[in-house]
């Protein structure tokens, strides 16, 4: 997730948000959360399960992009 924050701050195109899967169980189950952290691209056009290193999470948002 402080990934995800990084590429915010850096970006205006790029939001990122926090949220604590066990108080959030609906938006959980909205993402199919698995694993924590869960990162999810594009509302859930793609994610990444687990801390991902930078170029992976990169790759991602690009696989979300083409879609």
């Amino acid at each position: 997730m402080l990934l995800a924050y990084r590429m915010a701050m850096e970006s205006p195109l790029v939001e990122a948000e926090g949220v604590d899967a066990m108080e959030f169980g609906e938006l959980s189950d909205k993402y199919g959360v698995s694993g924590v952290p869960h990162t999810a691209i594009n509302l859930g056009a793609n994610h990444v399960v687990g801390a991902a290193p930078e170029d992976m999470l990169v790759a991602e948002i690009k696989k979300a992009l083409e879609n």
